[in-house]
C-alpha cells in the first residue's frame, strides 16, 4: 500500500509542476511564445541529453531485457486498433491520425514510469526497455510520417535520412553505444566533466514539458468541441489505459512465460498515461496539439485508477 501511495504522489508531483505552467501563462511570464520556446529547447536540446544521461548508465540486459517484447506487442496493437477505428468512424488526415496513433500507445516512461516503476515495482531500471523501444523506433517512425504528412513531401531519400535528424533518437542511441563501450572497457568512459553537464541538462526536459503542457491548457477548453473529436479522444484514453494493459498480460502470461514480479510489472507500465513528448511532437509540427493536450490529460488523469485495479489484482 505505501508503494502504491508514493506512486500517487508521483502523479500529484506532475500535475503541480503542469499546474505552475498554467499560472505561469495566465500571468503572462515568458511572453506570448514562452510555451513555444519550452517546447523547442526540451525537443532539440534537454530531451536528447536525457536519453543519452539515461541509457548511458544502464545495463545492456536492462535495456533489452525480453519484457520489450510485450511492450512493443502491445504498443504497436492499440496503434493498429485506433488506425482502423481512424479509417472507419473518425477520418483523420495523416498527421492527426499518427497523433492519434501516439496518443493510443505512447507511454509516460520517465516522469510517470521512473516513479511508478520505483515505488511499486522496486526496480527504476524497468522502464529502459521502453525508454529504448520508443525513442529507437516509434519516435522516427512517427516523426518521420508528421513530417512528411505536413510538408507533403516523400521520397526515399528523406525517408532513410530522417532519423539522422531526430535529436531524441540521436542522444538514445548515443546512449547505447555508450552504456555498450563501458560494458567492455569494465568502466564507465564519459569523463564526469563532460557528463555531469549533459546530465543537467536532461534534466531540464521533464519539467519544461510539463510547463509547456501546462500553458497550453490555458485558454482552451479541455474538450474538443466537434462530437467527433471528442469521441476520438475518449477512443485513444480507453485504448491506452485499458486495453493495452489487456494486451500486455495476455501476452506476458500465454506469450512470454512471464509471472510475478515480472508479469506484474508489464501490467503496470502499460497502464501508464500517454507521455507529454507527445504534445512535444504535434507542437513541433503545429498539428494536431489540442488532441494531444486531451488525450494526455485524460489519459493521466484515469491512469492512476487503472495503476491501483493492476496492484489490487496482481499485485
Amino acid at each position: 500500500m505505501s508503494g502504491l501511495l508514493n506512486a500517487m504522489e508521483g502523479f500529484a508531483v506532475i500535475g503541480i509542476v503542469i499546474l505552475t505552467g498554467y499560472v505561469a501563462a495566465r500571468m503572462r511570464i515568458g511572453g506570448p511564445q514562452a510555451q513555444k520556446v519550452l517546447n523547442h529547447f526540451s525537443f532539440f536540446i534537454s530531451s536528447p541529453c536525457l536519453m543519452f544521461a539515461t541509457l548511458s548508465k544502464q545495463e545492456l540486459d536492462v535495456i533489452f531485457h525480453p519484457s520489450i517484447i510485450v511492450a512493443f506487442t502491445s504498443a504497436l496493437a492499440v496503434a493498429v486498433i485506433f488506425f482502423v477505428l481512424n479509417r472507419i468512424f473518425f477520418h483523420m488526415d495523416a498527421a492527426n491520425a499518427t497523433v492519434g496513433c501516439l496518443n493510443s500507445m505512447y507511454l509516460n516512461s520517465n516522469n510517470i514510469g521512473l516513479p511508478v516503476a520505483k515505488y511499486i515495482l522496486g526496480n527504476p531500471g524497468l522502464v529502459a526497455p521502453i525508454l529504448v523501444m520508443q525513442q529507437a523506433l516509434f519516435t522516427p517512425i512517427a516523426l518521420t510520417a508528421l513530417d512528411i504528412s505536413t510538408s507533403g513531401k516523400a521520397s526515399a531519400k528523406k525517408i532513410l535520412t530522417q532519423p539522422l535528424h531526430q535529436p531524441l533518437l540521436i542522444g538514445s542511441l548515443g546512449g547505447i553505444l555508450i552504456s555498450w563501450i563501458s560494458s567492455r572497457v569494465g568502466t564507465f568512459v564519459v569523463p564526469n566533466w563532460l557528463f555531469d553537464p549533459i546530465e543537467m541538462i536532461g534534466e531540464s526536459a521533464v519539467p519544461m514539458i510539463l510547463m509547456a503542457f501546462g500553458m497550453s491548457l490555458r485558454g482552451s477548453s479541455p474538450v474538443a468541441e466537434r462530437k467527433q473529436e471528442r469521441e476520438a479522444t475518449f477512443t485513444v484514453v480507453f485504448l491506452k489505459n485499458v486495453i493495452m494493459p489487456v494486451i500486455a498480460f495476455l501476452i506476458a502470461y500465454f506469450c512470454m512465460g512471464f509471472r510475478g514480479t515480472v508479469l506484474y510489472g508489464c501490467v503496470v507500465l502499460a497502464a501508464l498515461p500517454c507521455g507529454q513528448n507527445v504534445y512535444n511532437y504535434a507542437a513541433r509540427y503545429n498539428v494536431g496539439m489540442q488532441f494531444a493536450r486531451n488525450g494526455i490529460l485524460f489519459s493521466t488523469l484515469s491512469s492512476p485508477i487503472i495503476i491501483a485495479i493492476v496492484a489490487v489484482l496482481l499485485g
